[in-house]
């Protein structure tokens, strides 16, 4: 699925250091790879450490690659089954330097920095008795752990489960073999559109683009399934449009493109005049900043030229998380941090605002 933009950082060269047995944060080993399509491999990751990787379907982790010093936001593909293993899917994207080396360098035997589970991304948080699943190209990856998670339910459930893909071609489609499976089983309607053929292959179903006659013919019933949505930026818009014009209540989004840059965010900052300007002291720097009313603590740190590592901006990858010594914020994340951690003292700088002088582990 989308990727967000990169992130300096240093990895852990030690396997088990800060390792907590509860956490899915540390040096996971790589077990398998399956190549799925052309320009898409699956990455069976081991957290030896643990006895069970615990994490809801739908959600990510942020992957560290440890000789790039680089980090990409990647969902599991994989449904929770109750062991220590769990799996990736990456698309190969053009010039991006994590997807081509996980593609080109990595190996059986290599290992990779692992840290989340993160997002609120998923049927655990939103259950329901039917569903509408919509994705295209790699945005299928957080929904096929959730359809895989339904399906493996206890027998008795009910399914009912509508789940259309868009693909470029019949070369592009990912788990193309489990979706044609998929297809059989009671209770699953399966809808594949691909916009063009392959050089190998006259795709004989649907054509072209999702549109709303599509979406009306195949989920009649939609306004009263709990729907869930992941593509590209552009796949996102149009879909979010046609739910509107067919009456739907909305849909659950996933996506690793933030609109907001940093830079931008601080201009909006900067216009916020009321409130109260609080001190930051950031304790291992040796730095204190003024963050202004109205600012985060991750836009006052860049204002004053403090490295604070980042990748999303917006509380959903975990990257700049942070010990809050003293002080206290208001934090508005989007699941990039767990309960456990927050308990403990964490906070994400991105997305926390000053409600007293603060001091900050970092």
């Amino acid at each position: 699925m989308p990727t967000s933009s990169a992130a300096q950082s240093a990895a852990p060269t030690d396997p088990a250091a800060s390792v907590d047995p509860d956490l899915l944060t540390g040096l996971v080993d790589v077990v398998a790879i399956t190549e799925v399509t052309h320009d898409v491999k699956t990455f069976e990751l081991r957290a030896a450490w643990m006895t069970c990787v615990d994490f809801e379907p739908g959600q990510y982790v942020t992957m560290r690659v440890p000789e790039l010093g680089l980090e990409r936001c990647y969902s599991i593909s994989s449904a929770p089954f109750g062991t220590n293993t769990f799996t990736i899917t990456v698309k190969r994207v053009a010039g991006g330097p994590v997807s081509n080396h996980l593609h080109d360098a990595v190996a059986v035997g290599d290992r990779l920095h692992a840290d989340g589970p993160y997002g609120l991304f998923s049927t655990s948080f939103h259950p329901a008795e039917k569903h509408l699943f919509l994705s295209a190209g790699s945005g299928i990856t957080p929904i096929m752990s959730m359809v895989r998670s339904l399906l493996a339910r206890p027998s008795g459930e009910a399914t009912d489960i509508v789940f259309v893909y868009s693909a470029s071609s019949p070369a592009d489609i990912i788990f193309r073999p489990e979706l044609e499976q998929l297809a059989q089983v009671p209770g699953v309607r399966v809808e594949i559109l691909c916009s063009r053929d392959s050089p190998i292959e006259t795709w004989p179903g649907r054509r072209g683009r999702i549109t709303a006659e599509t979406l009306a013919e195949v989920a009649p019933d939609l306004r009263d399934r709990e729907t869930f949505v992941c593509g590209p930026g552009g796949y996102m818009d149009a879909v979010r449009s046609l739910l509107f014009e067919l009456g739907s209540a909305g849909a659950h989004e996933e996506s690793f493109v933030f609109a907001t840059a940093p830079s931008a965010r601080l201009a909006r900052a900067s216009t916020q005049q009321a409130g109260t300007a609080h001190a930051i002291d950031f304790s291992a720097s040796g730095r204190t900043v003024v963050c202004e009313p109205g600012s985060t603590v991750l836009e006052a740190a860049h204002q004053a030229g403090l490295p604070v590592s980042s990748s999303c901006s917006e509380g959903m990858c975990g990257t700049c998380k942070s010990g809050l010594v003293s002080g206290e914020v208001e934090m508005n994340h989007a699941g990039g941090i767990r309960p456990k951690e927050i308990a403990a003292g964490k906070f994400l700088p991105c997305c926390s605002t000053p409600l007293t002088d603060l001091v900050v582990d970092r």
